[in-house]
């Protein structure tokens, strides 16, 4: 258990860090990413973006999983 929330802690810390080089990639902006903006506040989940990176991620590991 502890293992994975150091990695769950590590892996958001990295995604943090590369949050802004990631945005000028064009990652957060893509179609299909969801921006409501509201005079309370704005809700932002980037549904595509997430997915892409999901899948670069899952071919990544099968090619250095070898």
């Amino acid at each position: 258990m502890l293992k994975w929330l150091i990695t769950l802690v590590a892996a958001l810390l990295v995604l943090g860090l590369l949050t802004p080089w990631l945005n000028h990639l064009g990652l957060g902006r893509l179609p299909g990413d969801l921006r409501v903006k509201r005079a309370r506040g704005t809700f932002y989940f980037p549904f595509t973006s997430v997915v892409l990176m999901s899948l670069l991620l899952t071919l990544l590991a099968y090619l250095f999983g070898r």
